[in-house]
């Protein structure tokens, strides 16, 4: 390979590492079954290193650009799933096996999952570029197309929802 061309797969490998699991929980976020993360993970970095190249970030963070890329290959499935689906089976999240990443080990992941599971598509969706890619409230509308104002209240109007899934129920009942 020539020098410019390996210090690009250099950085990409580096992107890769530094955000694989952030990209992979922020797609379990949206589509709460492993198998379909792990598969949307890979074709979302498959992805991000064809277009590598294109990559600008004076426009976004490489957070931003691979949430972006993830959000686009989780619609693409979701349109290929809905020409294909003959029972709607997408309400109804997959217990995680034993080997999962560590999603349900603990009884509060577990009461995390069935919180978010009450929220619908695009409210997961804010929540994990909040809390699973660590955007900002600008990076976030970036990603949304809409200003941070709006991108804030939305998240805000989230958590409420959240924590009314939670009224009346104490830290002991989830420990």
């Amino acid at each position: 390979m020539r020098g410019k061309e390996q210090e690009s797969l250099t950085s990409f490998e580096d992107v890769y590492k530094d955000n694989f699991r952030y990209v992979y929980n922020f797609i379990y976020m949206k589509v709460l079954h492993k198998e379909a993360a792990e598969d949307l993970t890979s074709e979302t970095f498959t992805s991000a290193l064809k277009s590598w190249d294109k990559y600008d970030p004076e426009i976004a963070s490489v957070r931003t650009w691979l949430c972006s890329i993830a959000l686009h290959a989780v619609g693409m499935q979701n349109r290929k799933a809905s020409t294909q689906r003959e029972v709607a089976t997408d309400t109804i999240p997959e217990t995680p096996s034993e080997d999962s990443i560590d999603v349900s080990v603990f009884a509060i992941n577990r009461e995390a999952e069935r919180i978010l599971s009450n929220l619908n598509d695009d409210e997961r969706y804010l929540v994990s570029l909040r809390l699973n890619a660590e955007l900002s409230f600008k990076e976030i509308a970036q990603v949304l197309d809409t200003n941070e104002k709006a991108a804030a209240e939305r998240y805000r109007r989230v958590i409420i929802k959240c924590r009314k899934f939670t009224e009346g129920r104490s830290m002991d009942d989830f420990i």
